[in-house]
């Protein structure tokens, strides 16, 4: 048994010595020279048959309770983020990827590799808005932003400076139609772009990441939490902050 496990299992508070057994399934022989160990290192103090945090071990159950959590979300597909790129991904916000939380890898069917996540398309329909950093549009994007904007939705769309010439060519009709409603932001991001897209609505994050190698495979991570939303908040407005609106095409 690990010296870390007794502080994390105290982090919420003071702990009597059988919650402790419990919790930890383990014996009072097996537990004992490991809290006297962290006795004498002073990150935790006991009190009759009660063991709590001292202000060190408190400081240092913060800083591991963080690690942990980082370690749940890469843990879920080691190699899935091993592989990817993450350089796109503001410093501050890398090092809070813990905030992902419970996330999943998805890995679409053959007949959905041209298309929309179905849940973060349903569950963006019942959001009050999306926001979106892309370098493409799925073939039947006029269906996916019809259907939101009928619903109300308020749509924050920032596109890689490729897209906006292939939008111009190719799309500027359905495009004029978005804005004129009134329901859609859009905004030009003219640097260099290392990832394929994320997005988020209400109730989940999505991202769709580039292999190191340039690469995309297709997989999905979706994290369907409120903090994974503020995260990808955070990332949106990070990117958007860097890009130019358009008020008309």
């Amino acid at each position: 048994m690990g010296n870390f496990i007794p502080p994390m299992t105290l982090k919420d508070g003071a702990k009597e010595m059988d919650i402790l057994l419990k919790s930890l399934k383990t014996t009072r022989q097996a537990l004992l020279p490991q809290l006297r160990i962290l006795e004498e290192s002073m990150l935790i103090e006991q009190h009759d048959d009660t063991y709590e945090l001292t202000t060190i071990g408190q400081l240092l159950v913060s800083e591991m309770g963080m690690l942990v959590d980082t370690v749940k979300v890469l843990d879920v597909d080691i190699s899935y983020w091993g592989d990817r790129q993450l350089d796109f991904i503001p410093p501050g916000l890398l090092k809070r990827l813990n905030e992902l939380g419970p996330c999943s890898v998805v890995v679409p069917g053959m007949t959905e590799l041209l298309e929309i996540n179905k849940e973060f398309f349903e569950m963006s329909k019942d959001s009050s808005n999306v926001t979106k950093v892309t370098t493409f549009l799925y073939p039947n994007f006029p269906v996916i932003y019809s259907a939101w904007i009928d619903n109300g939705l308020h749509i924050s769309l920032i596109i890689s400076a490729e897209l906006f010439k292939k939008i111009k060519k190719d799309h500027a009709e359905e495009f004029r139609k978005y804005l004129g409603r009134g329901q859609m932001d859009l905004f030009v991001y003219h640097d260099e772009i290392k990832f394929l897209s994320f997005a988020h609505n209400d109730y989940c994050a999505s991202l769709k990441l580039l292999r190191k190698s340039g690469e995309y495979d297709s997989k999905e991570l979706l994290c369907c939490n409120s903090s994974a939303v503020e995260w990808c908040r955070e990332l949106c407005e990070h990117y958007k902050g860097k890009s130019t609106r358009v008020a008309d095409i």
